[in-house]
């Protein structure tokens, strides 16, 4: 019964490390050692089935290879110890390997184990009687002394190892060695006492099974609960948040220094944390599980924010095992949130709300107060960019603050105001409380003061009676802005309304501008030409002006459209629709007369929306037409911006032959600069020039020398607006070249032109 009982332990031993070689080897790459435990347990086994076999067997055959699984696997498990050692024992592995000695050691072991069949000179058998059945049992020689000397040897120094990294690691990490050890000198005393006390069953196999186990557990599963107890506790005490920890009926069983520190506890003394809490933040209904709160301290500046984070802690059955609370000073974050928040919806410069809050402010007031009549008030400063050049920028971000600090002192609570951009503010304000004639009071000599720099500036109001709320409130504003261009004396009068005047000119731009596209699609947008007569009188060519004959209005003034559509950008299609059209009628004309020109004006937005130069080139190369006779005009104020990238383009058309002229020399700001840098051909001078002066002498000094100086300058000489003879007579003493005007003839279709010249030459 004995022989049975042990031969089913140890065939259960075989099975349980059977298993733990799978386990270990599919944890091979989670686990750094369990390569090194797989072959440490699967040694195990042919010890264990050696004797297996000896305790099952009555046959001396049997026996005898029993007994050499036996010794032979004791080299494989020192082999495999060793290697295990290595590993375990170097804190995971850094390319260390088994000691050559081992190897020499084993192998040579091995080897002579191997022989004795031939030699029986590490064992023979005996028969005894065990339970009334043959058992053989082995009988030592030198070779077998050999055998334990080399497997002991090795053993010995392994379990020194043990014992060395037992002292030196911290106390945490010792057991598992020490454990590892404990079992290693139980297996060897044991062993021992069955080899000298010459019992029949080797009961130390229990002991490897046992020592497989543990090594199994130790190096794959085993995880030091006190280190993971000292490091979690470390780590929460140095963790900036306050943490309280709660036992399943709520009593605070610990809290780091954070947490005794926020709510005044002293060591060991928590019975009184939930009332604490409850004091210091108000209900928090601490058996809830899970939660998050906001809660704020005092206020104003001296606010304190902070986040409570509730999380219940649950056993492996989902049990309740208790909770805890961190609770983190949110202070300087929020502040950073509000910081970002008032920067995203205030001016940096003025403190004052954004153009977005501006709109979005006043959108909210004019819905919670219908029943409120509003003003929206654009206010513009007038030629700020002169405060910049000539006093800094610096001056000129004092100056924007100074009119915020104004606005915002005029304001009462139920206005909104903002910076829009620039000099350009915009307000919200009940119509009672807009007072204009203080207004002009304050505006007639608004003087902004810095140290020793003063200047007065001129400030403009543009007032829109809100009549519809749920306008666009951009769209109030243009309807506000629009009132500004009332302002005739921007001296004078500091304050214009939008009303039903301004209301039905903005339709009517509105209305024309959209109409566009099917007026030069129908040719009712059409070119009128006005003549230009040489010094003999003889007409050499014609400027090409935009008329508009609407289906519904009749003839249009220009004035009724250009100046809208200059604005806007559109003036760009009517300029490429004139081009188009002066190209086709020079087309005609070159079956005829080859030397007639008309002249096509090019509008400053030309140069933004389009290149100016492939347009017109593109033109002339499909109608075969001379570039000479596509004459270019434009005006000075073609010239105020990218003055480089303009002087340019004008000279490559000049090179294609195109003739160049400037429009309206004299009526406007025009230098000598103008005509020293501006690469022209003609120079086309205003008659308003005369006109617009008291000392008809003076004027007529000027009028001449200029057309001297453009003659010097290798300039033809162009002048426009002549209405009278006398006019025409003086001109042409003056040795001006080529003229236009009334006196000649009026702006007229083409078909009547082409009459009018017929006539002249005959």
């Amino acid at each position: 019964m004995m022989r049975t009982a042990f031969a089913m332990v140890y065939a259960a031993m075989i099975i349980l490390l059977t298993v733990f070689v799978v386990i270990a080897h599919r944890t091979n790459k989670r686990n750094i050692v369990s390569n090194a435990v797989a072959w440490l347990d699967a040694a195990l086994i042919p010890p264990i089935l050696g004797n297996l076999l000896v305790l099952l067997s009555s046959s001396p055959t049997l026996s005898a290879v029993g007994f050499y699984f036996y010794f032979l696997g004791m080299d494989v498990v020192m082999l495999a110890l060793t290697n295990f050692t290595v590993k375990y024992c170097d804190g995971g592995g850094k390319g260390q390997k088994v000691p050559k000695a081992a190897y020499v050691a084993l192998g040579a072991d091995v080897l002579q184990m191997m022989l004795n069949p031939i030699f029986h000179h590490a064992f023979t058998l005996e028969e005894i009687l065990v339970e009334g059945r043959p058992y053989y049992r082995f009988i030592a020689h030198w070779g077998q002394t050999v055998h334990r000397v080399v497997d002991y040897s090795i053993l010995v120094a392994i379990m020194a190892i043990f014992l060395m990294m037992s002292i030196k690691m911290p106390k945490v990490y010792r057991e598992k060695y020490a454990i590892i050890l404990l079992s290693m000198v139980v297996e060897c005393v044991w062993q021992s006492f069955y080899i000298f006390s010459r019992t029949p069953i080797d009961r130390s196999m229990i002991g490897f099974g046992v020592f497989g186990i543990l090594i199994f557990y130790f190096a794959i599963f085993y995880r030091p609960m006190r280190l993971l107890d000292n490091m979690l506790a470390n780590m929460a005490s140095d963790m900036p948040e306050a943490l309280l920890f709660f036992d399943p009926n709520q009593r605070c069983i610990w809290a780091n220094d954070p947490g005794k520190n926020l709510l005044n506890i002293q060591e060991g003394s928590f019975d009184h944390v939930p009332q604490k809490l409850r004091e210091m933040f108000g209900d928090l209904e601490l058996d809830r599980e899970n939660w998050v709160r906001h809660k704020v301290i005092g206020s104003g500046e001296n606010a304190k924010h902070y986040i409570l984070d509730k999380h219940s802690i649950s056993s492996d059955k989902n049990a309740n095992s208790g909770s805890f609370l961190s609770i983190r000073d949110n202070t300087s974050d929020q502040l950073l949130i509000e910081r970002e928040k008032y920067n995203a919806t205030h001016d940096t410069l003025t403190g004052l709300y954004n153009r977005e809050m501006l709109f979005r402010s006043i959108q909210k007031e004019l819905k919670e107060n219908k029943d409120t009549t509003y003003y929206i008030i654009f206010i513009d400063v007038k030629n700020f960019k002169i405060v910049n050049d000539i006093f800094s920028n610096s001056f000129g971000d004092f100056t924007l603050k100074h009119i915020a600090e104004w606005i915002r002192a005029d304001m009462s609570s139920r206005c909104v105001y903002g910076r829009m951009g620039g000099d350009k503010f915009g307000v919200l304000m009940p119509k009672s409380e807009f007072d204009p004639d203080r207004v002009e009071r304050t505006l007639s000599n608004y003087v902004v003061t810095d140290g020793n720099i003063e200047h007065s500036l001129f400030i403009h109001l543009g007032v829109y009676e809100v009549t519809e709320a749920d306008t666009d409130v951009s769209v109030m504003f243009d309807r506000a802005h629009l009132a500004l261009t009332t302002i005739k004396d921007e001296y004078k009068a500091h304050v214009a309304y939008y009303d039903d005047e301004l209301r039905e000119k903005a339709k009517w731009n509105q209305h024309i501008s959209t109409q566009l596209q099917h007026a030069i699609t129908r040719n009712q947008m059409v070119p009128y030409l006005q003549p230009i007569v040489d010094d003999s009188g003889k007409v050499v060519g014609a400027e090409a002006l935009a008329r508009w004959n609407h289906p519904d209005r009749g003839f249009l003034s220009p004035a009724s459209f250009i100046p809208y559509f200059e604005k806007n950008g559109l003036i760009v299609e009517v300029d490429k629709h004139m081009w188009r059209s002066a190209c086709e009628i020079l087309s005609r004309w070159q079956q005829i007369d080859k030397e007639m020109f008309i002249s096509v004006n090019i509008s400053p937005k030309d140069f933004y929306f389009m290149d100016v130069k492939a347009e017109i080139h593109n033109l002339v190369e499909e109608f075969g037409i001379e570039p000479k006779r596509l004459r270019i005009e434009i005006t000075e104020t073609v010239m105020m911006n990218d003055i480089d990238e303009r002087i340019k383009i004008l000279n490559e058309l000049r090179n294609e032959g195109f003739i160049v002229e400037m429009d309206d020399f004299g009526s406007g700001y025009s230098s000598l600069n103008m005509l020293k840098d501006i690469p022209v051909d003609v120079l086309k001078i205003d008659m308003k020039f005369l006109g617009s002066s008291q000392d008809s002498d003076k004027a007529q000094t000027i009028l001449r020398n200029i057309i001297s100086l453009s003659d010097d300058l290798g300039i033809s000489s162009l002048t426009e607006g002549v209405e009278t003879k006398d006019q025409y007579r003086m001109l042409s003493d003056m040795n001006c070249k080529m003229f236009q005007g009334y006196y000649f003839a009026k702006p007229m279709p083409v078909d009547q032109f082409e009459t009018y010249v017929h006539k002249q030459a005959q």
